[in-house]
C-alpha cells in the first residue's frame, strides 16, 4: 500500500509527465516571473516587450496592415485610364455638336410640316436668283435609314454624268471638233435635267414611298440610261461623245497631239466608269425590288390607283363624261324634233 496515493481521488502520478521534478522547475520559475493573479488589464502602464504580444493595450485595438497602399496620386489616375488627347476631346465635341443641330433642325422642319408644306429646296440656288427651287430633296429625312446609301449612289452618279458631259465639251474645245462641241452642248442641256426627272426623282420616290410604280419607270428609264453611256463609251466617230474610238483617234506624231488624246482618253475611261455604275446599281436595285416581293401587278394597280386618284385625272375625266353626256343629249334632242 505504499505505492498508492493518500488521496484515492485525486489524479494519479504515475505516468504523469508534470510529476516530473525538472518540469515543476520550470512551472515554478514561470509562474515567479509571470504573475497573472497582479495583472490588471485595464493599467496604463506600457507592456514589457516580451508581453508586447499576449496584453491587450489601452486603446481599441487597431489592425496594423502589413504593407501601405499606394497614396493617390493624378498620375496613377492617369495610367489607370487611358490618355484621351484634347484634339480628340475637341473633335468629339464638335461632332456631338453637330448631331445635336442636325436633329434640332429634324425636328423643327418635321414640327413645321404638319401645319406648313415643305419648302423646295433643290437645285440649291441663291434667293436672290430669278429661279426658285422646283423640289424638296433630303435623304435623311425622306428616305428610310436602310436604303439612304444605295440614294446618296444614285445622286453622285447623276452629278458624275452632268461632269462627264461637262468634260467632253471641254475636250471638243481641246480637240477643235465641233461636232462634238454642238452636240456635246445640246446632251448636256438635254441628259442633265432629263436624267434627274426621267430616273433619279422615280428611284427617290419610290424608295421614299416603296412605290412599285416608281421601281418600274426607274428600270424602264435607266436601262436607256446604261444602254446610251455604253455608245457614249465606244466614241462612234461624228456621235458627239469621246469615247474609245475617238480618242484612239487623236494620237498623232505631234506633242499637241498626244497631250489632246490623253485627255480624250481620261474622258473615254469616265464614260467606261460610268456605264460600268449604271449597270452595277440596276442590278443592285433590281435585286432589292425584288427581294421585297413586288411585281409588275403591283405596280399596275398602284398605278391605277395613283392614276384616279389625282385630283387633275378626275376633273379632266368628269368634263369627258360631261361632254359626252351633253352631246347624246343633245343628238336625242335632234333626232327627236326630226320625227
Amino acid at each position: 500500500m505504499a505505492n498508492l496515493d493518500d488521496n484515492p481521488f485525486g489524479e494519479p502520478t504515475i505516468d504523469n509527465p508534470f510529476a516530473d521534478p525538472s518540469v515543476q522547475q520550470v512551472a515554478r520559475n514561470t509562474s515567479a516571473q509571470i504573475k497573472v493573479d497582479d495583472y490588471n488589464p485595464f493599467d496604463n502602464q506600457q507592456a514589457p516587450k516580451q508581453m508586447a504580444y499576449n496584453q491587450p493595450s489601452s486603446g481599441p485595438a487597431i489592425m496594423q496592415p502589413t504593407q501601405e497602399p499606394p497614396s493617390y496620386t493624378k498620375s496613377a489616375q492617369q495610367t489607370a485610364n487611358p490618355s484621351i488627347n484634347t484634339e480628340e476631346l475637341q473633335r468629339r465635341q464638335e461632332e456631338l455638336e453637330r448631331k445635336e443641330q442636325e436633329l434640332a433642325r429634324r425636328e423643327e422642319e418635321m414640327r413645321q410640316s404638319t401645319y406648313n408644306v415643305r419648302r423646295n429646296n433643290w437645285p440649291p440656288l441663291p434667293e436672290q436668283c430669278c429661279f426658285q427651287p422646283c423640289f424638296y430633296q433630303d435623304i435623311q429625312v425622306d428616305i428610310p435609314l436602310e436604303f439612304q446609301k444605295i440614294v446618296r449612289h444614285l445622286y453622285y452618279l447623276w452629278i458624275f454624268h452632268s461632269a462627264l458631259m461637262l468634260l467632253n465639251i471641254i475636250g471638243g474645245i481641246f480637240m477643235r471638233n465641233f461636232t462634238i462641241i454642238g452636240l456635246g452642248v445640246l446632251y448636256t442641256l438635254l441628259f442633265t435635267p432629263f436624267s434627274y426627272l426621267c430616273w433619279f426623282r422615280p428611284a427617290y420616290k419610290a424608295f421614299r414611298s416603296d412605290s412599285s410604280f416608281n421601281f418600274m419607270v426607274f428600270f424602264f428609264i435607266f436601262f436607256f440610261q446604261f444602254v446610251i453611256t455604253t455608245f457614249q463609251a465606244v466614241g462612234i466617230p461624228g456621235s458627239g461623245t469621246i469615247g474609245i474610238f475617238t480618242a484612239i483617234g487623236t494620237f498623232d506624231n505631234t506633242a499637241w497631239s498626244i497631250f489632246v488624246g490623253i485627255i480624250a482618253i481620261i474622258i473615254a475611261l469616265g464614260f467606261v466608269f460610268a456605264a460600268a455604275a449604271d449597270l452595277f446599281l440596276i442590278s443592285k436595285i433590281h435585286r432589292m425590288y425584288r427581294s421585297t416581293g413586288a411585281s409588275f401587278s403591283k405596280a399596275q394597280q398602284e398605278f391605277t390607283s395613283e392614276f384616279l386618284r389625282n385630283q387633275h385625272v378626275r376633273n379632266a375625266a368628269g368634263n369627258v363624261a360631261a361632254a359626252a353626256v351633253s352631246s347624246q343629249l343633245n343628238n336625242q334632242n335632234a333626232n327627236n324634233t326630226r320625227y
